[in-house]
């Protein structure tokens, strides 16, 4: 299975490709999408949803699974990422992709193994987990890796539970 792993920000969006080849977790991809803070919100929202068709037709993912927007008393800051969220959500829905949400407590939970773990943990975890050299960067990046192996972890779970 391929999944695409989507961290959502207007200035930064996050983005992985990662494949499960049976035991063993393998990092395709992976980057952020950057958007100039001089461009108009329409236009940034256009450059996202074109990178992330981009990468769906380049890699051709089974699905993608997105960080859910985490609201932390700041209106503002939720809206601007609910409006890249849309951009993303848009992008994969007309790539065909199914779709799938993770809360950031769930997504340290199934990396780290402890829900509330500090972003260097997740970073470190990401790091072994994909047998990469050192750990990605920025963290927007290793965040949409995290929430690639999140999904992963949760469907295989979820495949050895109808198995029974």
């Amino acid at each position: 299975m391929r999944v695409l792993g989507i961290d959502p920000g207007l200035a930064v969006t996050g983005y992985s490709i990662v494949e499960d080849q049976g035991n063993r977790l393998r990092a395709i991809d992976f980057g952020v999408i950057r958007t100039p803070a001089d461009m108009e919100t329409p236009e940034r929202l256009l450059l996202i949803y074109d990178s992330i068709r981009k990468l769906i037709d380049d890699h051709k993912p089974d699905c993608a699974a997105l960080e859910e927007l985490f609201y932390n008393k700041n209106a503002k800051t939720a809206l601007i990422i609910g409006h890249a969220r849309g951009a993303v959500v848009v992008a994969c829905a007309k790539g065909g992709l199914a779709q799938y949400e993770y809360t950031p407590l769930q997504v340290k939970q199934s990396v780290v193994g402890y829900g509330r773990a500090e972003k260097k943990q997740v970073q470190q975890m990401v790091k072994l987990l994909l047998n990469l050299k050192e750990i990605p960067r920025p963290v927007d990046a290793a965040d949409a890796l995290a929430v690639a192996i999140c999904h992963l972890h949760s469907s295989h779970m979820g495949r050895k539970l109808t198995r029974r």
